[in-house]
C-alpha cells in the first residue's frame, strides 16, 4: 500500500464519524464539504506534527545550550578559585572542560541525523518517526531524535563532571570552604537540567487528539504494521527476521502441549515435593521479572540519571520566562446601601512565579460606577488604578500578600483627565489570600483576599481601610 493511499484512508476514516449519521456535512455543505475536509486533513496533520516537532527541537536546543553554558561558567569560577591554592589540580580537573562543553553545544546545534537507537527509548517518538517515514516526511522527527540523543549525552557528561568535582572536594578537606558555594550551584544546575530533559520527554509522550487518532488509524493497517516491524527502532535493536510471526518462522519450535508434557515429566521425577518446588521457582522468577520491568520503566522515562537533590528544588527553574507568567483578574465592590454597589473595581494582573507559590507582579484596574441605588442605575467611569503585588506562601493554600497601588478615584469622562497627578492617591496593602478549588469549568482556582490599606488614614477624604477581593487565575 502506497503512502498516498494511506493519506486518503486517514482522511476518510477521520471523517467517517462526522459523516456516518447524516448525508450532509455538519455545516450543511453536503458531500463537497466533507471532501474538502478529507483533502485538508492529511496536510493539517502533517503540518501540525512538523510544527510541534520543530518548536520542541528549537526549545530543546536553546534550553540545553543555556544550561550547559551556565555550568561551564560555574566550572570556570571553580577553576579560578582552585588555582589560588592548587594550580596543578585545577589544571588537571578543569583544563579541558571548556572545550568539552563547547563541543557538546556545537553538536546540539548542528546534529540532525539520528540513526538507530541512541539515548533513552521513547515509544511515542518511535511510532511517530515510523508514521513520518511512511508518509515520506521524516526530517523534523529525525532532527528531534538526534537532539534528544545528544541531550542524553550532555546529561551523562554533566553528571560525570559533578561526580569528578565532588570526589576531588571530598578528598581535599582544606579547600571545601573555598569551593562549596560554586559546587552547590553546579549541583543544582545539573539537577535542573535533568528535570528539564524529563519534562521534554513527558511533553512529547502526550500527543494531542489529532495525533492519537492518526496513530490509532495507521496501527490498524497491515501495511503500516509490517513497515514498523522492519523500520522501527526496536526492530533495529532486536534484528527481527523478515518472516517474523509467520508460520514459517515457527518451524522447529516446541508447541504448548510439548512444553506442558516436559514440565509434567520434570515434576513427576522430583517426587511429591516437585509441584511445590516448581511453584516456588515460578514465584521467584515472577519477582525478578517485576524488578526488571520496574527498572525498564524507569529507563524509558529517563529517570535513571536523576539524583535525589540535597536542596529544596524550585519547580519553576526549568520553565521559560513565558511559562512562569500567571494571568488573573479580580474585583471588589464599595457599597452605598444594602441593595446595590456604588462602585465595582475590576482588575487585571500579570504575575511572575518566583517559586511554586511565590508570585510578584503588576496590574491595572478600572472602576465602574452603577449609580446610587436600584432605582437610580447609571453606568459611569469612576476611576482607574495601577498595582504591584507580592505573594508569599505561608501554609497550604494560605499566602501573605502585599503591594503598592496608585488609584485615580475621581469620575472622569476622557483619558485626558487622568493626567492630573494630584488626583492620584497611594495605597499600601497588607493581608492574606487563600486559594479555593471549585468544581466548575471556569472557576477552578479562585483567590479570596482580605487586605488592609495602612495608608488610607492619610488620604483626604479618607478611603476604605479594609478591602475584600475575589480573583481568579487564568492559568
Amino acid at each position: 500500500m502506497r503512502p498516498t493511499t494511506v493519506v486518503w484512508i486517514l482522511a476518510l476514516l477521520f471523517l467517517s464519524g462526522a459523516g456516518a449519521k447524516a448525508q450532509t456535512g455538519p455545516d450543511g455543505g453536503g458531500i463537497d464539504s466533507l471532501a474538502g475536509k478529507a483533502i485538508g486533513f492529511p496536510a493539517k496533520l502533517l503540518g501540525k506534527l512538523q510544527a510541534r516537532t520543530k518548536r520542541l527541537n528549537s526549545d530543546l536546543t536553546q534550553q540545553s545550550t543555556r544550561w550547559l553554558e551556565k555550568m561551564q561558567r560555574r566550572e570556570a569560577r571553580l577553576q579560578k578559585r582552585l588555582s589560588t591554592t592548587d594550580s596543578a589540580g585545577a589544571q588537571k580537573l578543569f583544563g579541558n572542560s571548556r572545550q568539552q562543553y563547547a563541543a557538546l553545544i556545537q553538536r546540539l546545534k548542528t546534529d540532525t541525523a539520528a540513526t538507530g537507537l541512541k539515548g533513552t527509548y521513547m515509544p511515542y517518538m518511535d511510532s511517530l518517526q515510523g508514521v513520518m517515514k511512511y508518509l515520506k516526511s521524516p526530517g523534523q522527527v529525525q532532527a528531534l531524535q538526534a537532539k534528544m540523543a545528544d541531550a542524553d549525552i550532555a546529561q551523562a557528561f554533566v553528571q560525570q563532571r559533578k561526580q569528578q568535582i565532588s570526589q576531588y572536594i571530598s578528598q581535599h578537606a582544606d579547600i571545601q570552604g573555598l569551593l562549596n558555594k560554586q559546587f552547590s550551584g553546579l549541583n543544582q544546575d545539573v539537577y535542573y537540567y535533568s528535570q528539564q530533559l524529563r519534562q521534554y520527554r513527558e511533553m512529547w509522550n502526550h500527543p494531542d487528539q489529532l495525533q492519537q487518532k492518526a496513530l490509532t488509524i495507521l496501527n490498524k493497517l497491515p501495511a503500516f504494521q509490517q513497515f514498523m516491524k522492519n523500520n522501527s527502532q526496536l526492530a533495529g535493536l532486536f534484528h527481527l527476521p523478515g518472516n517474523y510471526a509467520s508460520p514459517e518462522s515457527l518451524a522447529g519450535l516446541q508447541t504448548k502441549d510439548q512444553v506442558a508434557q516436559q514440565i509434567q515429566s520434570q515434576v513427576s521425577a522430583a517426587g511429591p515435593d516437585g509441584a511445590a518446588a516448581l511453584q516456588s521457582n515460578l514465584q521467584s522468577a515472577e519477582s525478578q521479572l517485576d524488578g526488571y520491568k520496574d527498572k525498564l520503566s524507569k529507563l524509558g522515562q529517563g529517570n535513571n540519571t536523576i539524583d535525589m537533590p540535597d536542596f529544596k528544588p524550585n519547580d519553576q527553574k526549568t520553565k521559560t520566562f513565558f511559562q512562569r507568567l500567571e494571568y488573573g483578574f479580580n474585583f471588589q465592590t464599595t457599597h452605598n446601601n444594602y441593595y446595590f454597589p456604588t462602585v465595582t473595581d475590576f482588575g487585571l494582573s500579570l504575575g511572575y512565579r518566583l517559586g511554586h507559590s511565590n508570585v510578584v507582579g503588576v496590574g491595572a484596574s478600572y472602576k465602574v460606577g452603577w449609580g446610587n441605588g436600584i432605582q437610580h442605575v447609571a453606568l459611569s467611569s469612576q476611576g482607574v488604578g495601577l498595582r504591584s503585588f507580592l505573594e508569599i506562601k505561608i501554609k497550604k493554600s494560605w499566602s501573605a500578600t502585599g503591594g503598592i497601588e496608585y488609584n485615580y478615584t475621581t469620575p472622569f469622562s476622557s483619558f485626558q483627565d487622568l493626567r492630573a497627578i494630584e488626583k492620584w492617591t497611594k495605597s499600601g496593602l497588607l493581608g492574606i489570600s487563600k486559594q479555593v478549588s471549585m468544581k466548575g469549568r471556569f472557576f477552578k482556582q479562585t483567590k479570596l483576599q482580605l487586605l488592609w490599606d495602612f495608608l488610607s488614614y492619610q488620604q483626604v477624604p479618607k478611603t476604605q481601610p479594609v478591602l475584600f477581593r475575589i480573583g481568579y487565575s487564568l492559568n
